[in-house]
């Protein structure tokens, strides 16, 4: 059977039993902190990637994926309404008012935003049912003036169930007593709990009453929008606002959230370059393995540089050598890195009902489980890079084992 001699040789080198054992350890430990390098890599992407996912569907989930706004407030929010939705790329639309104020409650004041919503409509494009801790969506009706607030508001204020807060807007109104700001009781209803900032500022009211609060004569400031695509967001709200006719306002969630996401992409580049030195540092010891080998076989190097191999071919047998290192390292670093990736969220739930420890508190954290999403194209990313380092780190040893001259090499054999 035909074997390529430069294959045949550098496999044979590879597989044999070294005298130096030394040579062995280092030739093994490139290998290990290759693959451990892959592995890790790829796991903790994925983490970063099941955090970024989190957000996304947690905090995209409770503030709109878009906005239309007209020049004033909308007379007939049901036709904009109506419209808007038979565009194909619209998954539901939903009115609202939406304000800025303060809670007071419990002795503490904390800033809020306003939301004056329509239980009905609103669940159609938020995802704030799912996350309901006490009370219930519908529990908010015209005239009654409830309110929904975050579970980390209502441990600030102390707030329950059923308990009074003062909702106090930063706009005046003049009254005989004087100017007086406008502020309004409102009853508790429901507390929710997505995570994040959200739970600390975010609270939801009957569109009804907000629009009594704010004077909006029960029309509605705009329409937030959901869409099927969150990045193609800003796209398909100018075309939904363009079908009204008139002029409308968009706004959408990559100008009121766009650099949180960025700052998380920001980070997993980041990160993502510090442990790629690691596979660096790892893929580069087969230099140091490779020189060490070329030293032990410079007899054999001039042996068959006599017998007519010329200094390429002697150049790509102890390429090969190398790459079937990096190689073997790079395939098993992959393949532990996305079993890793798909069973760490079990893996650590494991370890913590042996510990009896939770890591990611659910009150402190948004989450309370380390969340996972493998990505193929982090994968052939981090692989990739893995291989073309270790091909890299050959070429100096074998360049430096084709030029060893067989007389200076064999004068003292």
């Amino acid at each position: 059977m035909f074997k390529p001699l430069s294959l045949y040789i550098g496999l044979r080198y590879t597989a044999a039993k070294r005298r130096n054992h030394f040579i062995s350890f280092i030739s093994l430990t490139s290998m290990i902190g290759l693959m451990l390098g892959i592995a890790v890599l790829i796991i903790v992407l994925s983490v970063m990637n099941g955090f970024d996912r989190e957000l996304k569907q947690r905090i995209l989930g409770m503030v709109p994926h878009a906005v239309i706004q007209g020049d004033d407030l909308l007379d007939d929010w049901q036709s904009v309404d109506l419209n808007v939705s038979n565009h194909p790329s619209i998954l539901a639309a939903a009115p609202f008012i939406q304000g800025q104020g303060m809670v007071t409650g419990g002795g503490n004041v904390r800033g809020v935003a306003l939301n004056g919503i329509l239980p009905d409509e609103e669940r159609t494009v938020s995802i704030i049912e799912d996350h309901m801790v006490q009370g219930r969506l519908d529990d908010l009706r015209s005239g009654e003036f409830g309110i929904i607030v975050g579970k980390l508001l209502a441990a600030n204020l102390r707030l329950q169930i059923g308990d009074r807060v003062t909702v106090v807007l930063p706009e005046a109104s003049v009254t005989p007593a004087g100017v007086l700001p406008r502020l309004k009781r409102f009853t508790v209803k429901g507390i929710f709990s997505v995570g994040a900032e959200l739970d600390g500022n975010y609270t939801l009211v009957h569109m009804d009453d907000a629009a009594k609060l704010m004077r909006t004569g029960g029309k509605a400031q705009g329409v937030r929008i959901l869409v099927d695509d969150l990045f193609k967001a800003p796209k398909v709200a100018e075309e939904a606002a363009r079908s009204l006719g008139g002029r409308y306002y968009v706004s959408d969630w990559t100008r009121t959230h766009g650099n949180l996401f960025q700052a998380i992409r920001m980070e997993k580049t980041m990160i993502g370059l510090l442990l790629m030195f690691i596979v660096a540092v790892a893929a580069f010891n087969i230099v140091s393995t490779l020189v060490m080998v070329v030293t032990d076989k410079t007899a054999d190097i001039a042996i068959l540089r006599t017998m007519g191999a010329t200094p390429g071919r002697i150049m790509r047998i102890f390429i090969v050598q190398g790459a079937v290192i990096g190689i073997f390292g790079t395939l098993v670093g992959t393949t532990l890195g996305v079993l890793g990736a798909n069973n760490i969220s079990a893996f650590i739930s494991w370890i913590e009902s042996i510990w009896g420890q939770q890591f990611l508190n659910a009150d402190v954290y948004f989450i309370s489980y380390l969340p996972s999403q493998l990505q193929w194209a982090d994968v052939l990313i981090i692989s990739g890079s893995g291989m073309a380092m270790s091909l890299l780190a050959t070429i100096y040893p074998a360049w430096r084992a084709s030029r060893i001259d067989p007389v200076e090499a064999l004068r003292y054999e």
